[in-house]
């Protein structure tokens, strides 16, 4: 148990997602007998992890301390910080406070999961100022720029300081939803003194300031004027402001735009009910609409900007989409860049659409994506407006840490103030000092269709030895009472040689493994003992013989 590393004299930051990584936000925070928690998202598989569809934290430090935990705290929408709610209000029973949008988003997943009922959730205007009180902190709101509108940032009051969590920011001066980070509250929490300043900073690489939004309007623009025929724009679900531009600059070229994709559309319906997207009139139409449209009037915004094999673009690219099939003229915009570990999936994408007949435009040729995060220049800005005593950056990958380190000393942060770990360290301030005080269980939880948790890190890496080495399949039979054998071995191969030479190679294998089983085919009394021998026997042969380390599944039977 964990359920006391704190007291009402140290505070301890323990990030359970999103540091060391990108992806899978969620940030503890803890005093005494309080805790909050900054963001629950989800995380995004790799290509070698087979068959996983999602990341979620580990999350049994706070089921350990569920009635510890005084509120949860969701930054944006975006679902690396908000897909893993649901998981997370099973085991806590906690307020959960977020922007009008964010809620809206909110409620979409909640429901889809059953679980809105028992959510509390509450509603944060950072223009009302409000201070909430949980436990012995203290939270306010900020208003940042992202590439989601009602994005914010949250100043902590704690007993040993002021804490200040940016979120996902960017210093965009013509953002979609006109809503500025506020640099005002900024510098007005600098005047605190704050102890902590937790950095988003996995844009650090990028030198200067991060492009507006705007600029991807401008290239929607040059696109719609030029494509001969439909238009299909690829971007997250999540992704509102893209699909904002996307309405005004088709609207202005006498286009009319249908949304395809399941998320993609309820999203799309959340921020219309709410007011935060504002299609030009007679724009937005149903996908069976936009078929019976002239191919020069039509723009479809789809999912699948990441390769994702079930997304719409995918299906696409495949040529099975039950609705929309590549045809002459069309032009496909991915307006995302790979998340990392992404590549091959998007441009074995980019690849199948280019097959297809498509004009392909994407980021490595025109600027159809910018980023929702600082780069260098607006971290340092952020740092010289809190002029924080501490820094802890996160959302990033070891790398991003580093190169952000090095930052924050160019601004004047001492080495001694720069906080670098992993998921799982438990970073503790008592005001003057910060130090690591050990860790707490963390990881990842594998969402493998229906299951959540039951595959494992050894499931992982079976399935990789499994599409590397491919398996073979040992069927003995055996008598109960005397060992012998009675039928086989027969081998079956799968994904392992090449037919000519497997089967010759198999049948090597089995004639090998009757000898070792004994000259009359006599085994060791037990099916443990004779599945352990196979086992051995023919994983020796096969790696002497080929190298190769295929999954080997003995079947013993006894009659």
């Amino acid at each position: 148990m964990h359920s006391r590393l704190n007291n009402a004299h140290h505070l301890d930051v323990t990030f359970l997602g999103g540091l060391s990584e990108v992806g899978k936000n969620m940030l503890v925070l803890a005093s005494g007998d309080d805790m909050i928690v900054i963001d629950a998202g989800v995380g995004f598989p790799e290509e070698d992890m087979f068959g996983v569809d999602l990341l979620l934290p580990d999350i049994t430090y706070l089921r350990e301390n569920a009635d510890r935990v005084r509120g949860i705290f969701i930054t944006h929408g975006h679902e690396d910080h908000i897909g893993a709610l649901a998981y997370l209000l099973e085991a806590v029973n906690a307020p959960v406070y977020s922007t009008r949008l964010t809620q809206g988003l909110l409620r979409n997943r909640l429901r889809e999961r059953k679980m809105l009922d028992r959510a509390d959730l509450r509603l944060i205007v950072p223009e009302e100022d409000p201070r909430i009180p949980a436990g012995c902190f203290t939270v306010e709101c900020f208003r940042v720029s992202h590439s989601i509108p009602d994005a914010v940032g949250f100043a902590i009051e704690t007993p040993v300081g002021l804490v200040v969590h940016t979120g996902d920011f960017k210093f965009d001066q013509t953002p979609v939803d006109g809503r500025l980070t506020d640099m005002a509250k900024l510098g007005e929490l600098g005047r605190r003194e704050p102890l902590l300043l937790i950095s988003d900073c996995v844009h650090v690489e990028s030198p200067g300031t991060t492009p507006s939004e705007r600029v991807v309007e401008q290239t929607f623009d040059d696109v719609l004027r030029r494509a001969p025929g439909r238009v299909i724009v690829a971007t997250f679900a999540s992704n509102i402001s893209r699909v904002q531009q996307v309405l005004t600059t088709a609207h202005r070229h006498g286009r009319r735009v249908a949304c395809v994709g399941r998320s993609l559309q309820n999203n799309v319906r959340v921020a219309l009910e709410l007011g935060y997207l504002t299609p030009p009139p007679d724009t937005l139409i149903r996908v069976s609409q936009a078929a019976k449209l002239p191919p020069e009037q039509v723009v479809y915004v789809c999912t699948g900007s990441q390769g994702e094999p079930m997304a719409v673009l995918s299906r696409i690219a495949r040529g099975d989409h039950k609705e929309i099939r590549i045809q002459p003229g069309d032009t496909v915009v991915i307006s995302a860049t790979p998340i990392p570990g992404n590549e091959s999936s998007v441009y074995r994408l980019i690849n199948q659409l280019f097959k297809q007949g498509a004009e392909v435009i994407y980021a490595a040729h025109a600027p159809v994506h910018v980023s929702g995060h600082a780069s260098q220049d607006e971290l340092r800005m952020m740092l010289n407006l809190v002029r924080p005593r501490f820094v802890l950056p996160f959302h990033g990958e070891p790398r991003h840490l580093y190169l952000y380190a090095d930052l924050a000393r160019s601004v004047g942060i001492p080495d001694e103030c720069i906080v670098i770990g992993d998921v799982g360290t438990v970073f503790r301030f008592d005001g003057e000092t910060a130090q690591i005080a050990g860790s707490v269980p963390s990881g990842t939880v594998y969402v493998d269709g229906l299951s959540v948790g039951e595959a494992g890190d050894r499931t992982i890496v079976d399935r990789r030895l499994l599409a590397r080495d491919g398996v073979l399949l040992i069927v003995v039979t055996i008598d109960r009472e005397s060992g012998q054998v009675v039928a086989g071995p027969e081998i079956v191969g799968r994904g392992f040689l090449p037919d000519g030479v497997g089967t010759a190679f198999l049948t090597a294998a089995r004639d090998h493994l009757s000898q070792v089983l004994g000259q009359n085919g006599h085994t060791s009394h037990g099916r443990l003992a004779a599945t352990r021998a196979i086992h051995e026997t023919v994983q020796s042969f096969v790696y002497q013989q080929t190298r190769r380390r295929p999954v080997i599944l003995p079947v013993v039977l006894e009659v």
